[in-house]
């Protein structure tokens, strides 16, 4: 796999009180999408829920700290809403079209990643079988971002690119990194 790296930016005019950076890879080979990404600055004044002794599937991941991932392909309005939570809990969703349609995605019923939390970061990554929904051989549009919430209740939305005049993740728009399948990675 030769991973892409990308770097999140903050909304415009919404600050960033904890002075942080998010960036991270992706990369495919077949049905294995790699997804890593990392939170540095002032985690002190960051609002990171505790780890769970039972990650499971949680609705509503998006109005605390989360990384979000988006999915499609070029050929289709629908697309794929995946959530992670450094508290371990998770959801994916599915859409037909921009924001409408929106249900479980049962092709998960779990979905492993790991968590790490040290000084000064936080780093989430997922090994995932995105074969279940995207064959090997179509490219995939995905957006990046996450939902940053401090300590002090202010929520930061940050995301690959910013399309519209407000935060909205779901703009396909925003959908701004394209993963091929193995053999256009292997020839960049």
């Amino acid at each position: 796999m030769h991973p892409r790296r990308f770097l999140l930016i903050p909304f415009p005019g919404e600050g960033n009180v904890a002075g942080i950076t998010i960036g991270g890879t992706i990369a495919r080979r077949a049905d294995a999408l790699s997804v890593r990404c990392e939170v540095r600055g002032d985690l002190a004044k960051v609002k990171i829920p505790s780890a769970e002794e039972a990650p499971r599937r949680h609705d509503r991941l998006w109005e605390e700290t989360c990384l979000e991932l988006f999915l499609g392909t070029a050929d289709s309005a629908g697309y794929w809403e995946f959530n992670l939570s450094p508290a371990g809990y998770w959801n994916v969703y599915r859409f037909t079209s921009y924001r409408e349609g929106m249900r479980e995605e049962p092709a998960y019923t779990t979905l492993p990643f790991a968590v790490r939390i040290g000084p000064g970061a936080l780093e989430l990554s997922m090994e995932l079988d995105v074969g279940r929904i995207i064959p090997a051989g179509e490219a995939i549009e995905a957006g990046v971002a996450a939902v940053i919430k401090t300590i002090d209740g202010w929520k930061n939305h940050w995301a690959l690119v910013h399309p519209g005049p407000r935060p909205d993740f779901h703009r396909r728009d925003g959908f701004a990194l394209t993963i091929n399948n193995i053999r256009d990675d292997l020839s960049t």
